[in-house]
This record gives structure tokens, sequence and C-alpha cells, in this order.
């Protein structure tokens, strides 16, 4: 069972990168982030950022789940859903610095 992660808009998440929210768009358009709607207004996972940084691992893992054909909620649920062979959520994976342990799971998580 998924937890549903705590949501930042675009304009707090500039601040948490330090960026210009120009900036956070072009992340998004880049892939390196993903953000969803939730009442109407784009939001990306506040753990997706570690240390005013895109968390290490995340966009080449969302990369692999969107090739296997995970929308972008799907990639999100996904990522905050408990895993009990990593174990914990892979978004704490990956903001321990386990990729190569979360990208495993998500190239058999489309098959």
């Amino acid at each position: 069972m998924s937890t549903e992660p705590a949501f930042v808009n675009l304009a707090e998440l500039s601040e948490l990168l330090d960026l210009q929210v120009t900036r956070v768009h072009q992340l998004i358009r880049d892939r390196q982030l993903i953000a969803v709607r939730r009442n109407g207004i784009k939001v990306v996972p506040a753990e997706f950022i570690l240390d005013g940084l895109v968390v290490r691992g995340l966009p080449g893992t969302m990369t692999v789940l969107a090739d296997a054909g995970f929308d972008d909620d799907e990639i999100i649920d996904w990522l905050f859903t408990p895993d009990d062979s990593l174990p914990g959520r892979p978004i704490d994976a990956l903001r321990e610095n386990r990729g190569t342990e979360v990208r495993r799971r998500a190239q058999s998580a489309g098959f």
C-alpha cells in the first residue's frame, strides 16, 4: 500500500532548489522531476529534493518506469509504495544512495 507523499507547489520547489521558477519548469520539461496536479495545482513530492538538489538517481529511475509504460501518477505511487525486498520505499532507498537496487526493481516492474 502506497503512502501519499507530501507535495510542494512549484514556487515552494523553486525555494527548496534555490532556483527561479522558470528553471523548475525546465527541470520538469527535461524529466528531471515530474509534477502532477492536485486540486488543480501542479505539485512535486517534497521528498524528490534532498539537501537542495534533486535526489540522485531519481531521473533515471523515472525514465525506466516511464519506458515501462507507467504514467506520472503511477511513477509516484511506485516510488512511495514499500517494497519488502529493498526494504522500505524506493524513494527512501534513492535518498540513501541505493539507486542501483531501485533501478533493478524498476526494470522488473515493467515486465
